[in-house]
């Protein structure tokens, strides 16, 4: 896998690896055809183990990363961190606050954002490429960081930040695709409706690996910043529908540490 990544730019492993991360965001959208539900126990287990997946991510790939740059760069390392973490959690509570969009499982009328007269099944896919955007970029921007030639960052980490943010998309894909069947949307649609949420990821990977390399400087706040957007999803979405059923708590806490452990695993075996 890394021989054969390392054998092409950072902008095009960025725009691979995000493709890849695309595709499980389909392939989550594809069990639409094999059923109208998924179960509520394993749904919620799968958006609490995404959240560990997200955590745990956001540390190990992006924020410690970030720090030991900041350091090598010359630059205070908390104050790097700060001003990139508080500043990719405010971009996303702006973008929340006025992109029209509706989470999965809540009715129209809890629509978020701008008031529009949007259909339901555009607010839902809406939802989930808002998150979709500091996942791409995280990725993008790992891979820009290899090509610095910084010791913090790796081939290696940014991999296992890309299959990291690929497995939890999976959830994702599934969490659009089936409220939008279960309303009586044709299964191909339903599925191209969840296949969609993902399309952005390629774009913003390319765009924040063609940035941090055309001002190599800002590279620690920029992962920084994809940090402190991927919390943002983790804490304002991720948790609270994964723990809406209180039934359900203890084996959602459970997953979300399963999620984390996994991808603590492949940063640091592979990182």
């Amino acid at each position: 896998m890394i021989e054969f990544m390392e054998q092409f730019g950072p902008v095009k492993q960025a725009l691979i690896a995000t493709l890849f991360t695309w595709g499980v965001t389909a392939a989550g959208a594809s069990l639409v055809f094999l059923t109208r539900e998924v179960n509520r126990k394993v749904m919620d287990s799968m958006l609490g183990f995404a959240a560990g997946v997200m955590i745990a991510a956001s540390f190990w790939s992006l924020l410690a990363p970030g720090i030991e740059m900041a350091e090598q760069l010359g630059h205070t390392p908390w104050l790097t961190a700060v001003i990139g973490f508080m500043g990719g959690g405010i971009f996303m509570r702006l973008a929340d606050r006025f992109l029209p969009h509706l989470h999965p499982g809540l009715k129209l009328e809890k629509r978020e954002g701008l008031k529009t007269s949007w259909q339901r099944s555009t607010l839902l896919v809406l939802a989930i490429t808002l998150h979709n955007i500091p996942e791409g970029l995280a990725v993008g921007v790992a891979f820009g960081a290899v090509a610095a030639g910084l010791p913090a960052a790796t081939i290696g980490g940014a991999i296992a930040l890309a299959i990291g943010i690929g497995i939890q998309n999976f959830p994702e894909g599934t969490a659009v695709s089936m409220p939008l069947r279960r309303e009586g949307m044709s299964k191909g649609k339903a599925f191209f409706m969840g296949q969609a949420s993902g399309v952005v990821e390629p774009i913003a990977g390319v765009a924040g690996a063609f940035f941090v390399l055309s001002i190599q400087s800002i590279l620690p706040y920029a992962l920084c910043f994809a940090a402190g957007a991927m919390i943002f999803v983790v804490v304002e979405e991720l948790i609270p529908e994964s723990q809406s059923n209180q039934e359900n708590i203890d084996l959602v806490t459970i997953a979300t540490m399963v999620g984390f452990s996994i991808m603590m695993i492949l940063d640091v075996s592979l990182g």
